[in-house]
C-alpha cells in the first residue's frame, strides 16, 4: 500500500510528489483530507467589501467636491 499526497484540481488528482506507480494501473483511492481549501482568497474578500455597499463618505454631495484635488 502506498501513501502520497495530492491536490484536486479540474477534476483530477496531481500527486505533490513522484509516485511509483505503472502507467495506466487501477487504483483504489481512499481520501482523507489534510487541510480545507482555500475558500476565501484575497479577489473574494475584496469582491465582498465591494458587494456591501453602498458607503457612507459623510459627504451630502461628493460631486460637489469633484475638482477638489484635482491639479
Amino acid at each position: 500500500m502506498a501513501v502520497f499526497h495530492a491536490i484536486f484540481e479540474d477534476g483530477v488528482f496531481r500527486p505533490t510528489e513522484p509516485v511509483d506507480v505503472p502507467a495506466s494501473s487501477e487504483v483504489q483511492l481512499e481520501l482523507v483530507s489534510v487541510a480545507p481549501p482555500d475558500t476565501d482568497s484575497r479577489l473574494d474578500a475584496l469582491y465582498r467589501l465591494l458587494l456591501e455597499g453602498p458607503w457612507e463618505s459623510g459627504e451630502p454631495d461628493v460631486a460637489a467636491r469633484h475638482d477638489e484635488h484635482q491639479p
